[in-house]
């Protein structure tokens, strides 16, 4: 044999020398978690050094299909993904081990080889637990035999691919199962934390409703000796000085009276008598009367029904307080003439909304977030706990309430309430 024959081919003339590269190869191999290409792509270099062929790629097959995921030449930007049907590389898959064709032109029984390759080597990638995941593949463009050796070496890379791969995947799926846990645990804490406060929430408005109805009830009877002593002066002849005095201080104590009864209203237990309903038709029927409220007269009040209709299981009198108080105050917002827009959506298969909706004077930001703040008012002679007691009617439901103010859409209060509510929804809080 020539010189320039032996320089062609030292590998297979001297083998110890393939086996110390095979063994310095796989001494520099170093797989970390999240680097699988790079990795992969150093078996195939790899191997189609110390075989001496063309071109070696890893494949991943799965489900009738392969996926390069290394290749030891370049193959173009994109993922390369082909059938296994009628390929070489499907018989691996199939048959479950290695095979060697010398010339795939002359044995078609075995599959196609690539356009412009004739010999084949292919390796089954087996993880642990015995299932071929994919394959280790070698092609050459001239008809060649595979040695044992050789098919040794190239198994020895499978094996070191398919644990490779494998642990790729555990470890990608370790990653996402962290992600669904990490999730659930910040949800699971939000619940608790949500149901925490409910319940001192719960308990602070135990206490306040037991101290407001002592506290009240000695209120109560002196105040209503003192109303009753000044309405008996109503029936004297007074002065018109002394009678306008008179009418500030009946009017000053029935705004006393009425403090009294909402504060005892916010504070006690929302116990509520459910009953199942159409939300259009209970809207049609109280808009009624709310338009006779001296706050709506000579305003327009618009409503537009949810479609198809729904039924509600909720509280129909507490609902009620919950509408006039919203609507009265979105009366008051506008001047005569303006539109208020009652509007019912169904949200989703469980969930309804009930918008008011009114054009007046936008609201500061500042002053929304303190709105439904027990005691905080910016009327003259309101007493703050209309808003208070309605948002704690709407929670009592399982509902939320909000507000949302600008100069375009002007101000829109909108109710949510789920359609079915379970009973246990509504356990009422005990005094201790």
């Amino acid at each position: 044999m020539s010189k320039a024959s032996h320089d062609e081919m030292p590998l297979q003339k001297q083998p110890w020398e393939r086996e110390l590269r095979a063994m310095a190869l796989l001494s520099t191999l170093n797989y970390r978690t999240g680097e699988l290409s790079s990795y992969l792509h150093n078996i195939s270099a790899g191997v189609s050094e110390l075989v001496g062929v063309d071109w070696s790629v890893v494949t991943l097959c799965q489900q009738g299909f392969e996926k390069v995921l290394a290749s030891s030449i370049d193959m173009g930007e994109g993922e390369h993904i082909y059938a296994l049907h009628g390929q070489l590389t499907g018989t691996v898959i199939n048959i479950g081990c290695s095979l060697a064709v010398e010339d795939a032109k002359q044995h078609p029984e075995y599959g196609e080889a690539p356009e412009g390759y004739c010999s084949y080597l292919g390796i089954p990638l087996r993880t642990a637990q015995g299932e071929v995941i994919g394959t280790i593949c070698c092609f050459h463009q001239q008809p060649r035999k595979f040695s044992k050796e050789e098919i040794q070496i190239v198994e020895l890379f499978a094996e070191r691919a398919a644990t490779a791969i494998d642990h790729f995947h555990l470890y990608q799926q370790q990653r996402e199962f962290n992600h669904i846990l990490e999730i659930e645990v910040q949800k699971r804490t939000a619940e608790l934390r949500a149901a925490q406060a409910k319940l001192v929430e719960q308990e602070r408005l135990a206490a306040i409703g037991e101290f407001a109805a002592i506290i009240i009830h000695e209120i109560r009877n002196p105040l209503t000796t003192i109303m009753m002593g000044l309405k008996y002066f109503q029936k004297t002849i007074l002065t018109e000085a002394a009678q306008e005095r008179l009418f500030l201080a009946i009017d000053e104590g029935s705004r006393l009276q009425r403090l009294l009864s909402e504060i005892l209203l916010y504070a006690k237990p929302q116990v509520l008598q459910l009953c199942e309903f159409d939300i259009n038709e209970f809207i049609c029927d109280l808009l009624v009367p709310i338009r006779e409220m001296p706050e709506a007269l000579e305003k327009k009040i618009e409503f537009i029904p949810v479609l198809p209709n729904v039924r509600l299981l909720g509280d129909k009198d507490k609902l009620k307080q919950v509408l006039i108080n919203i609507i009265r105050n979105a009366c008051e917002a506008v001047s005569v003439g303006d539109v208020i827009k009652v509007i019912v959506n169904l949200l989703s298969t469980d969930k309804i909304c009930i918008y008011v909706q009114n054009q007046g004077e936008p609201i500061p930001s500042e002053v929304i977030s303190q709105l439904t703040q027990p005691f905080f008012s910016t009327k003259s002679g309101g007493t703050g706990l209309g808003l208070a007691i309605t948002k704690r009617i709407v929670n009592a439901h399982g509902g939320e309430l909000s507000i949302q103010s600008d100069a375009v859409t002007g101000t829109i209060v909108s109710v949510q309430l789920p359609v079915g509510v379970s009973q246990a929804s509504f356990k009422p809080l005990h005094n201790r």
